[in-house]
């Protein structure tokens, strides 16, 4: 992404107006976003079979985009600043399938969401500025994602689109966790991927108007002749029914198809870096983490590694056995649980959350590799005890699953 590229491409006047919106955009980023996406499925019903209705409910999504057009807003005249959004948010468009034609309807919409929220303040000056800001940025996702679908469809045992997958094995891993080992129905090769990184599920659910697709962490180490997902079924108390995770636990069987679209996503180990390595993860934020564990044990037997898990209690707690098992064979792995309301009998490190002084007694120094992944409070008291503990940010490695919100 070349910082000329983009510079040329727009003239100082469209820069200095686009700037000078941000505080507006910040003042009215999901109010804007809110009415982007009435408009959008209002005038498109058709991309309701792409875009998470769940996190729409939730408002996780308007607050995602909120957060990506403010970003690009600020540095429309060095997008390469924030490559790093970039990269992330079109990881997650090449493994849903978005197409560069559909750039332009959501510009359409945005623009009209913009005027409609900002009225009398969306002068005809900011409008055109935006207009040709919003090209710019199209132009640098959609390059980006086009590399990735080159780059996805040449590798060995790659696929763009999505590919048919039977479930070979259902196994329940605790009482709301359950994993589902997949198998290519076309009997082909399976593609190398990063521990770390998710896979897109296509779900048809009869009774249900439109498609639907949801993202999933692989929980196993590449490699292997299956993909493995452990989904968490998610219930619905204070938000919405997981539509998905529902139908995967009660109604998807050994034997039954899913589509799948090939693995993608920028959180994966760095298995070149042999610093101590820490993996902290929070209920089902372990799936990622687990696939991590299991790949360092594989690739890098002499680095030390500090595994910590929180969840609720023992009930919740999935692939406990498969944990202890790799513990005891490799003596490079410490574990470490703690429960936040543990049953009677249950046995854990620690009880409670995790604090900056009980963390300190499980890791041997601030000088560690962090990765780590959970629900968005457990990610956020993390962070801050990590910026405690004087971790450079460089070694601190996170996911959401969702839209990306900043911590």
């Amino acid at each position: 992404m070349s910082h000329n590229e983009v510079k040329t491409s727009l003239d100082p006047k469209t820069i200095e107006t686009v700037k000078a919106t941000v505080p507006v955009l910040a003042e009215h980023g999901e109010a804007i976003t809110k009415r982007f996406y009435q408009l959008l499925f209002q005038n498109h019903p058709e991309l309701k079979n792409i875009f998470n209705q769940t996190n729409q409910k939730r408002g996780r999504q308007p607050r995602a985009l909120a957060n990506t057009v403010y970003a690009a807003a600020q540095h429309i005249d060095q997008l390469e600043e924030i490559e790093p959004v970039i990269i992330q948010v079109a990881h997650k468009h090449r493994s849903l399938n978005i197409k560069p034609e559909q750039y332009p309807i959501v510009g359409e919409n945005l623009l009209f969401a913009i005027k409609d929220t900002l009225g009398d303040q969306a002068t005809d000056d900011i409008m055109s500025a935006w207009e040709k800001a919003y090209k710019v940025i199209a132009e640098v996702f959609i390059k980006v994602e086009q590399e990735m679908y080159h780059e996805v469809s040449h590798q060995t045992g790659g696929w763009t689109g999505f590919r048919n997958f039977k479930v070979t094995r259902k196994v329940q891993e605790s009482d709301v966790i359950t994993s589902f080992y997949l198998k290519p129905e076309d009997h082909g090769l399976l593609p190398a991927f990063n521990p770390g990184q998710y896979i897109t599920v296509k779900a048809e659910i009869p009774g249900e108007p439109y498609t639907h697709l949801r993202q999933y962490s692989l929980s196993d180490a590449p490699g292997q002749d299956h993909f493995r997902i452990s989904v968490k079924r998610e219930d619905s108390v204070g938000h919405p029914e997981g539509v998905v995770s529902n139908f995967l636990h009660k109604q998807v069987e050994e034997g039954d198809v899913l589509p799948v679209s090939a693995p993608g996503g920028d959180f994966h180990l760095d298995t070149e870096n042999d610093k101590p390595l820490v993996l902290i993860s929070g209920g089902v934020g372990q799936t990622p983490i687990h696939s991590m564990l299991k790949t360092v044990v594989k690739k890098q037997p002499n680095r030390p590694v500090y595994y910590i898990h929180a969840a609720t209690n023992d009930d919740v707690h999935a692939l406990k056995q498969e944990v202890q098992h790799i513990a005891a064979e490799s003596s490079q792995v410490k574990t470490f649980t703690c429960y936040s309301q543990p049953n009677k009998g249950d046995q854990s490190d620690y009880v409670g959350y995790i604090t900056l002084d009980w963390l300190k007694e499980c890791i041997p120094s601030s000088d560690c590799e962090f990765y780590f992944c959970g629900p968005e409070g457990f990610m956020n008291h993390l962070k801050s005890v990590l910026y405690e503990l004087n971790v450079p940010s460089q070694q601190i490695h996170y996911e959401f699953f969702g839209p990306h919100v900043d911590l």
